[in-house]
Formats: C-alpha cells, sequence, structure tokens
C-alpha cells in the first residue's frame, strides 16, 4: 500500500483536492490518500463549509499555523509538516495551486526525498511582486510531476528549462468540482435571501493588496459600484482583508451608502456557484474566478494588470482592466447592453481531470 499526501492550506485548494480525493478512492486498494490542513487560512464555521459542500473527509492531520508574515506562516508550515512526514512516512505529496502551503510542503518533502507532484504547475503572471508568483516558480523547479491546466503552462515550463517527461497537460481540477457541484448548487436559496434575478446582477470578489491595500484604489473601486449600481445590483461578499482596510481607511461608510450595493459576508462554495453561474457580470482579482466564468460563459472583468491563467482572456469571457476606472465601467455597460465578449471551454476542461491526474499518480508511485 502507496501513501500520497494532499496538503490543503487557503480556500481554493478544498476546490482542486475533493475531485482528487473522490478519483483516488478508485485505486484504494493500492493508495492510501491523507489530507493534511495547514491551517494557513482557517476560519471553523467557513472550513465547516467548505467540507460539508464538498463532501471532503474531515484532514487526517490539521497544523493549525494560522496568519502570520510570509516567512512566519512558512516556517510553521516547514516544521509542522516535517513531522507528519516523519510520521507518516509517504510516498509522494501532492500540493496545490500556489499559496505559503504550496511551496512550504513541497520543500520540506524533497529535502526528505520525497517527491513531489504539483497541479496547477506552470502558471505564470510574470509579474514577481505577486508573493504566488515565487511560490509557483519555487515549487514548480523542484516537483517531480507537473500537471498543467492550460498550453501556456506547458510552454511556461519547458522555457525553465523542466524536463518534458515531468509535465502532465491534464485540464483543469476546479472545473471538476464545479461540474460535479453544479446541480447541487442550483438548489441554492442564496439569490432569493439576497432578492436578485438570474442576470441581473453583478458580482464581486476583490481581496488583492495591490487592490484593497491602499486608500487610492478602495476610493477608485468605490467610485466603480456607485456607477455600476445604477445599472445593476451589485452582490460583494467581502473579505475579511478587504473589510479591514475599507474601515481602516474611512471608505466603508461611502460604500456602506450606495445603493444597490450588497455588501456581504463570505460564503461557502454552493451558495458562491450558484451566484456565480447566475451574475451578468463578475468582477474579480482572483485567479479561479477567472476559469471558473470562463466555463460557465459568464462575463469576467479582473482587477489586475496581468495574469497567470491567459486563455481565460484569449479564448474565455475573461478581460483585463487592471484599476481603470474608466476602461472598467466601459467594458460593465457593454456587458449591461448586451455586447458581452463571448467565449469558449478550453480544451480537457471537462470535468475529468482528477481522474487523468489518479491515473498517472497511481502509475508513477
Amino acid at each position: 500500500m502507496k501513501t500520497i499526501i494532499s496538503v490543503v492550506g487557503a480556500r481554493p485548494n478544498f476546490m482542486k483536492v475533493a475531485p482528487l480525493h473522490k478519483a483516488l478512492q478508485k485505486y484504494g486498494d493500492s493508495i492510501r490518500h491523507v489530507i493534511v490542513h495547514t491551517g494557513q487560512h482557517y476560519d471553523e464555521a467557513m472550513s465547516k463549509v467548505f467540507f460539508d459542500d464538498l463532501e471532503l473527509p474531515h484532514p487526517d492531520v490539521y497544523l493549525g499555523v494560522g496568519s502570520g508574515t510570509h516567512a512566519e506562516q512558512t516556517a510553521k508550515i516547514m516544521v509542522g509538516f516535517e513531522k507528519v512526514l516523519q510520521d507518516r512516512k509517504p510516498d509522494l505529496v501532492v500540493v496545490v495551486g500556489d499559496v505559503n502551503s504550496t511551496v512550504a510542503a513541497s520543500l520540506v518533502s524533497v529535502k526528505m526525498g520525497i517527491r513531489v507532484a504539483h497541479i496547477e504547475a506552470g502558471l505564470r503572471s510574470f509579474d514577481r511582486s505577486m508573493p504566488e508568483e515565487i511560490n509557483r516558480l519555487l515549487t514548480d523547479g523542484i516537483a517531480d510531476l507537473l500537471f498543467v491546466t492550460e498550453p501556456s503552462g506547458v510552454r511556461n515550463l519547458e522555457k525553465e528549462g523542466i524536463p518534458r517527461e515531468k509535465i502532465f497537460l491534464v485540464g483543469n481540477v476546479m472545473i471538476d468540482s464545479l461540474k460535479h457541484y453544479q446541480a447541487k448548487a442550483a438548489s441554492s436559496a442564496i439569490a432569493q435571501q439576497l432578492g436578485v434575478e438570474r442576470g441581473k446582477y453583478t458580482l464581486v470578489t476583490l481581496h488583492r493588496p495591490s487592490n484593497v491595500d491602499a486608500v487610492e484604489g478602495l476610493r477608485k473601486i468605490v467610485s466603480m459600484f456607485e456607477a455600476i449600481a445604477s445599472r445593476s445590483t451589485i452582490v460583494f461578499p467581502v473579505h475579511p482583508r478587504t473589510r479591514k482596510m475599507l474601515e481602516q481607511h474611512g471608505v466603508g461608510a461611502s460604500a456602506n451608502a450606495i445603493r444597490n450595493l450588497l455588501l456581504v459576508e463570505p460564503m461557502g462554495y454552493l451558495d458562491f456557484l450558484h451566484l456565480l453561474e447566475r451574475a451578468q457580470l463578475v468582477l474579480t482579482d482572483s485567479g479561479g474566478i477567472q476559469e471558473e466564468t470562463t466555463y460557465l460563459g459568464v462575463p469576467c472583468l479582473t482587477l489586475r494588470e496581468n495574469t497567470e491563467r491567459p486563455i481565460t482572456c484569449e479564448i474565455g469571457t475573461n478581460e483585463l482592466c487592471g484599476l481603470d476606472v474608466e476602461k472598467i465601467l466601459r467594458k460593465s455597460f457593454e456587458v449591461f447592453d448586451g455586447k458581452m465578449k463571448k467565449g469558449r471551454v478550453p480544451e480537457l476542461w471537462d470535468g475529468n481531470t482528477s481522474d487523468r491526474i489518479a491515473a498517472i499518480l497511481n502509475s508513477k508511485i
């Protein structure tokens, strides 16, 4: 019996590991799958929602590292995860995405002679001011198996000197979760509770420091909301970081005064997917939401200067706008006037990516 440890640390990781966990159950006679939650992001109520929504078993190991600086958090994860590896002695460690847990677990594993598989490898924004970009580069440089979501990822890894035999273009595990839970999400009552109708609201997620840490950025966002709210109700599940900055910079009152702007608490995966699929427009600075809107055919404006998921702009429904308020409003009003960008679903984003990964892991372990 071989042991595979999958590491989760932040909210998006759950959506990526859940379908892989299901796929690995088919190899239960030969593979033991262990889930380690570092606790990089942890909220008791929200974690329960993750496990319930995604039908994930509770983690076999919970490290509880909590928040801190990048150095503090990474160090705590490395110390805690080293003990897990000494105890469990896995044959392979699976890391996903680009959070601190990803790079920390990879470094510890490789130094202990344990092979690493990276899901979502090869994604590049080419912006090294983003902590996530550093995490991606380091993890890909030391991983043994690199599972890639889109062709640009393969090209990036080859340019960086990664041997082709380590690289596997398999598709997107986030889409596996989306497809699997679409029907279940359809029964959510969240739209009814918020009083919004399909195709008549704009869904917003914003949390990146480049957008929400400075008062200038927040003022631009609030002015943008004022204009958009004249044409479309805005539903904004507010990330704790963003809520803190709104109050800290004294912009919260201006936001609360906007009619048709619904500032709501963060929500579970099924409720959010329900709103995402039915939105008229999505404004975000998240990576995964760019992919989900492309799959769903929902217009998406990304409030960033770059994206590590270029296929969402090349053939999908996504457009980069930065914090250019004039451009955001122009593109938003085009959508409201029925002139939205049309897109198509990338190859291999078919809901079967986790099965492909599990088969490769089983053959390589």
